[in-house]
């Protein structure tokens, strides 16, 4: 993994030189600061507000690091994706965690974690989603603002009850991942690309692969775990992808042992793409509230046939399938405003 890997997948001639990789680098809001982190690495000149940013980045990086520790002492939370793969970099190299994955072990957890997020930064946004119906899963997502709100990247928290969320139809919620720490980075790529197939793999996920080739591998039992998390189709494409741009090392062995997995995952899908999707359900914020410290789980509230509220530890959401209008937006603050008086 090094500097001309990178001007290979921006597509970009060497001979442009180190500005010329960065300016291509910026269509992608965080491939700046990996890209800073590689010419710092090879002792590029660089100039104040160059290094300023790559500072940031890395505070923003520890900052992560250190949350994401933090919580999973007091909550039970963990992170998965993107944290854990940063973890595979050579060092001084600086792989780009724009979102903070933590998958919690109940909705109790994970809402303990986000009212520790709450009381110790400026957190502006709180969105909250529901995957299924009964039994759900909930999603969280915080967001505060960087140290430069204008040219550095929000913090980005986002929460979970589901590890791994599918595709909502041929491709089920897997809600926990326990794997060895490096199949479970290869299995959150699968997973990522799962939710986006008809996009090619982005070159940040190409380095992460090349991360992981100094990682060891089972081959067998590698791919025997991605086919039980219906993930080898997916893992499968990603391998084929990299290995157009580095040598897989022992991922290769894992490519082979994937292809007997492949017919079956595909019929599985073929079978189960008649099944209704599971929805998502969005909540539309109505009011932030004071943090309410009793509460471990969120309360689902249907005042009116058309009102369907959600009631959280730190806010008060709106659910489909209304639309939020002015007028459901009235019904719905004059329902929490009677509930409010119940209390």
């Amino acid at each position: 993994m090094n500097t001309a890997l990178l001007y290979r997948l921006l597509d970009l001639d060497p001979g442009a030189g180190p500005a010329e990789l960065l300016h291509r680098s910026r269509a992608g809001r965080h491939l700046p600061h990996l890209v800073l982190s590689a010419l710092h690495r090879d002792g590029v000149r660089m100039g104040g507000p160059a290094r300023a940013e790559l500072g940031r980045a890395r505070d923003r990086a520890a900052h992560y690091a250190r949350l994401a520790a933090e919580l999973g002492c007091c909550t039970g939370v963990r992170a998965i994706g993107s944290l854990p793969l940063a973890g595979h970099y050579p060092a001084g190299l600086l792989r780009p965690v724009g979102t903070l994955d933590l998958v919690a072990p109940d909705e109790a957890a994970l809402w303990q974690a986000v009212v520790r997020l709450v009381t110790d930064h400026p957190v502006e946004h709180i969105d909250v989603s529901l995957l299924g119906e009964r039994p759900h899963h909930t999603s969280v997502t915080v967001h505060w603002p960087a140290e430069d709100p204008l040219a550095d990247p929000w913090y980005r928290v986002h929460l979970s009850t589901a590890a791994l969320p599918g595709d909502g139809r041929a491709v089920p919620v897997r809600p926990y991942l326990v794997a060895e720490e490096p199949v479970e980075c290869l299995i959150a790529l699968a997973e990522a690309h799962l939710r986006r197939p008809a996009l090619p793999p982005a070159p940040l996920t190409v380095l992460d692969l090349a991360g992981l080739t100094a990682a060891p591998f089972e081959p067998a039992e590698t791919a025997a775990v991605l086919a039980a998390y219906r993930l080898a189709p997916e893992a499968a494409v990603l391998l084929d992808h990299a290995a157009a741009h580095l040598p897989l090392g022992p991922l290769a062995a894992v490519r082979d042992a994937l292809a007997p997995e492949l017919a079956p995952e595909h019929r599985r899908r073929t079978a189960a793409a008649p099944a209704r999707r599971l929805p998502t359900r969005r909540g539309t914020l109505l009011r932030r509230t004071v943090i309410r410290h009793t509460w471990d789980t969120a309360r689902l509230l249907t005042p009116t046939p058309d009102t369907h509220l959600l009631l959280t530890p730190v806010a008060d959401y709106l659910l489909p399938p209304t639309p939020a209008t002015p007028t459901t937006r009235t019904a719905a603050l004059n329902a929490l405003h009677h509930w409010d008086t119940l209390c």
